[in-house]
């Protein structure tokens, strides 16, 4: 029933996605969203940004062709909020997935061979932008280096540009510090906390969601890597990229000095591509829906518990 609604790319899968989130969201910062007036516009924004993130993960599975003419990933992106609300409450990374997204998005672009030099500035200017939100979404800088080993190898003027794209973001924030804080660097600008520490992952709750997101990434990953080679040639390169911003993204989570699920946000929107290419094949229906069917359950399990 659930993937059957999602089988097909409409316009009401992308609504139905935004209100299941706006819900979703609604719940998580409810106390915040009728606080006052200061509160309320920062709540908003915060939504407004989500959302954008939604129809721009649409936005570039269809341009760049990642699955086929389907709904399933813009549906796991939602119930993975849906999973993980915590992810809702932090503008920060809220802010810093978005500017990722724009970097892969120009990365992922890559195979049309168009405007290659400007789409690696933008890359490497959008990854210093969300290092500027959450200093540790630096580490997606090496999915600049993935794209460089497969579209410019032998190109040593394109393997620069994208370091010219962060200096350039650096050197606009020091000239901002210095006309309104008269200050080159402030200590907020690039806070480097992280926590090994995972004790806060020692309750049933968190067991259990992280147990179902765990066993669907590998599951799917695997199959994600064994399916690379049936590509198309052309976009093989956007899918690796696609499969290592999970794995930077997993990098992410291990050493974030938070940790109450909302670390995982950077995983979201490869995820739900990765979970959508392995949906869209499987023959067997009731089987879609048991394994789309655990998203969903997994959020009310664990606030019954």
């Amino acid at each position: 029933m659930i993937t059957s609604v999602f089988s097909k790319s409409k316009p009401i899968n992308i609504i139905i996605v935004a209100v299941f989130i706006v819900l979703i969201f609604a719940i998580s910062n409810f106390s915040s969203l009728f606080y006052d007036l200061d509160e309320t516009l920062k709540a908003i924004i915060k939504l407004l940004t989500v959302l954008f993130s939604l129809f721009l993960l649409d936005f570039i599975i269809s341009k760049n062709n990642l699955t086929k003419k389907n709904g399933y990933a813009i549906m796991t992106f939602g119930l993975l909020f849906g999973m993980f609300p915590e992810a809702l409450k932090y503008s920060d990374l809220l802010f810093a997935n978005v500017f990722v997204l724009f970097a892969l998005r120009r990365l992922i672009s890559l195979h049309s061979n168009l405007h290659v030099k400007k789409k690696l500035f933008d890359s490497g200017f959008w990854i210093a932008i969300a290092t500027f939100f959450y200093f540790w979404a630096i580490l997606f800088f090496a999915l600049v280096i993935v794209a460089l080993i497969y579209h410019s190898k032998n190109d040593v003027k394109n393997t620069i540009i994208p370091f010219v794209g962060f200096v350039t973001a650096v050197l606009l924030l020091i000239a901002y510090n210095i006309i309104v804080h008269d200050t080159y660097i402030r200590p907020t600008n690039f806070e480097r906390y992280a926590s090994l520490d995972f004790t806060a992952y020692n309750s049933v709750e968190q067991i259990i969601k992280f147990t179902i997101l765990f066993t669907s990434f590998v599951w799917t990953l695997i199959y994600f890597f064994r399916i690379l080679p049936d590509k198309n040639k052309k976009l093989r390169p956007s899918f690796f990229l696609v499969a290592w911003s999970a794995v930077v993204a997993i990098l992410v989570a291990i050493i974030a000095p938070i940790k109450n699920g909302s670390e995982f946000i950077f995983l979201f929107i490869p995820f739900a591509i990765i979970m959508a290419n392995y949906i869209e094949v499987i023959s067997d229906s009731w089987f879609r829906e048991v394994f789309i069917s655990l998203l969903l359950i997994t959020p009310i399990l664990s606030l019954l518990l």
